[in-house]
């Protein structure tokens, strides 16, 4: 049975996995191509039935979705959705979809290869062997390893689980802080962060961005880590009080910090740059030619199914399916 072509609204980039997905079987718009956004919208507004919104930080908020009253579904690329206002979106009937699960092991294993650069300082030592320096002295002893190490795990969702399982592998022990206790977990759980925190010497940080995490990891929590503490940040660069990690770093509040997110990306402050005890990573967290392309089928499949007027693959908890009565 031959798909009804219906009208399909591109933010992004034209990413072939995306635009080859689609086209012929929906109608698709660019919207970032148009140099007049609004005379745009205005135009192809009420043809619109789906977003398609991949590798794009732009804002989909309540006034920018009420611009397309026949709009049944926003499918998202990523696990994170923190610039959708899913809430609005789901009052007024919308799906809204996201991509959970095929990039969880790609972004497990960055967290572990990030924890393990920060610890033992590898691309410090690299550098080390590249300016020539290995002739003149050995590259001097590392005073943090991942052994007799407990983690802290801020988060414990699909991606969580999965980074805590190499953690296991690495015999570092293991707790989580989450809003509640998740099933079928049997790491130690800890109802308030600062608790946690305090008994750990590294925080290993996988929540979703958006306010109900906003700045969660401030300069209480940094003080009650202390001076053998690291962090790892895997979400979203929100999470954490910049200017007061910053802070932390410089009066040596806490060791170090591996850090694959920042509050203003792609701009990273300088003073993060000049510290060459921390390290920084450009979110490429499940940034593989193989996970990427996975996470394109998926945005693509959840349109696909939208347009056949199948359930959606995976709609995220603020706009269940079939909507809550």
């Amino acid at each position: 049975m031959a798909i009804e072509k219906r009208d399909v609204l591109l933010i992004g980039a034209r990413k072939p996995a995306l635009v080859g997905g689609l086209e012929g079987k929906v109608n698709l718009h660019y919207y970032l191509e148009a140099k007049d956004k609004d005379a745009f919208v205005k135009e192809v507004g009420a043809k619109i039935g789906a977003i398609a919104l991949a590798y794009t930080n732009n804002k989909v908020d309540g006034p920018f979705l009420s611009q397309f009253p026949n709009l049944k579904q926003v499918s998202s690329f990523g696990v994170g959705y923190d610039h959708i206002d899913a809430k609005w979106a789901g009052e007024h009937g919308i799906i809204v979809t996201n991509t959970p699960d095929v990039l969880n092991e790609e972004v497990a294993d960055t967290a572990l290869g990030l924890l393990l650069c920060t610890l033992r300082e590898f691309p410090q030592a690299d550098r080390y062997v590249r300016a020539g320096k290995w002739p003149k002295a050995a590259y001097p002893l590392t005073k943090a390893t991942l052994q007799g190490r407990t983690v802290g795990m801020v988060g414990m969702g699909r991606i969580g689980r999965a980074i805590a399982k190499r953690l296991e592998a690495f015999n570092a022990k293991v707790v989580y802080h989450s809003r509640n206790p998740q099933s079928g977990v049997e790491y130690k759980y800890y109802p308030k962060l600062l608790d946690m925190a305090r008994d750990v010497d590294t925080l290993m940080i996988i929540v979703p961005g958006g306010a109900s995490t906003k700045n969660m990891i401030n300069a209480e929590v940094l003080k009650a880590l202390g001076p053998q503490g690291v962090v790892i940040n895997m979400a979203r660069g929100s999470v954490i009080d910049e200017p007061a990690l910053i802070e932390a770093l410089k009066n040596k509040t806490i060791y170090s910090a591996g850090l694959d997110v920042f509050a203003n990306e792609p701009q990273v402050p300088q003073e993060l740059i000049d510290m060459d005890h921390v390290v920084l990573f450009p979110h490429v967290g499940s940034a593989s030619e193989a996970t990427r392309a996975a996470m394109d089928r998926l945005v693509v499949d959840n349109i696909l199914a939208w347009a056949e007027g199948k359930p959606p693959l995976t709609p995220v908890p603020e706009t269940p399916y079939p909507p809550k009565k």
